[in-house]
């Protein structure tokens, strides 16, 4: 291997660019178990550039030629270890707080731009704070935006009454299986007598963020059939009771335990929720389900929309 080694060197110039055999026969070293040292010796080179072709091999699989500066070095062989080493060691938000690191580790007095240029000479590119990320590892996908993020339950009107002073908003108390009920402020007067909600069941979003309507914390939303001059107030099926949960599917997922508005998912589910041509709640096709009890349905209203 010494002999071959120091042939295949013969033509590697320190300062020409490795051809792509060359960098081949530095990984088949490394992969032999030879140490940056041993390969630098046998094969004449530099151990910078012994560690920029590892490096890159090791990041990427590949070993095709890295972008060089031309420049000499400012930092000590020595010292592009230690940079490497903490580079890739710890998880660093800038490449100000890494030539800090950097520096407690070495001893070495150099600038960020300085730390900067040698990285990329390594092999480095992007963030500094994903330096020591394994690659290949997948990322972990986003929460999918669909219908199973929506808290839906069964709730049962214990009281309601119209809130004075206002033209059309009820407050309701609804059971939703809680300790306590949940207060409600529902734009309901001009479609439904306030009698015909007392004890009534319905359906309700409990995961929204709770907000004041004229002075009443609002923790929920009553679901309706709506068109532009009419609505109707969702039936859960018989049986159903407070707290069953609501669910649809092909739709398997869990409910966040509160909607953040700035991810908007009402606004992006909403459009989807409609009843069918039989009055049958539905998000895109699937209805809204209570397991072992039935679907929710409006009294009347058929192909229109659900908020």
């Amino acid at each position: 291997m010494q002999k071959q080694s120091a042939n295949i060197c013969s033509t590697m110039g320190r300062s020409e660019e490795l051809s792509e055999f060359q960098r081949g026969t530095v990984v088949g070293c490394y992969l032999c178990k030879k140490s940056v040292r041993e390969i630098s010796a046998m094969l004449n080179l530099p151990r910078s550039t012994v560690s920029a072709v590892i490096l890159k091999w090791k990041r990427g699989g590949i070993t095709t030629a890295l972008p060089r500066s031309g420049r000499p070095h400012k930092l000590k062989e020595e010292d592009r270890q230690v940079l490497e080493r903490v580079a890739l060691e710890k998880c660093l938000p800038s490449i100000k707080a890494l030539t800090a690191e950097f520096q407690s580790a070495s001893g070495a007095s150099v600038s960020s731009t300085t730390v900067r240029r040698e990285l990329h000479e390594m092999g480095f590119r992007g963030r500094v704070s994903s330096y020591g990320k394994p690659k290949g590892v997948p990322k972990v996908a986003k929460k999918q935006v669909d219908v199973s993020r929506l808290d839906l339950r069964i709730g049962r009107v214990v009281t309601a009454q119209q809130i004075p002073d206002t033209d059309g908003l009820f407050v309701e108390q609804i059971d939703v299986g809680e300790a306590f009920p949940r207060m409600v402020v529902s734009e309901l007067s001009q479609h439904v007598p306030v009698e015909q909600m007392q004890n009534r069941m319905v359906v309700l979003l409990c995961n929204e963020r709770p907000v004041e309507t004229r002075g009443i914390v609002n923790q929920a939303m009553l679901m309706c059939a709506s068109s532009q001059d009419k609505l109707e107030i969702l039936d859960p099926p018989n049986g159903a009771i407070p707290g069953d949960r609501v669910t649809f599917q092909g739709f398997p997922g869990e409910p966040d335990k509160e909607l953040n508005p700035k991810q908007k998912v009402w606004e992006q589910v909403q459009p989807d929720l409609r009843t069918d041509g039989q009055c049958v709640a539905t998000y895109k096709g699937a209805a809204f389900e209570v397991a072992g009890k039935g679907v929710c349905k409006a009294q009347t209203m058929s192909d229109c929309e659900i908020k």
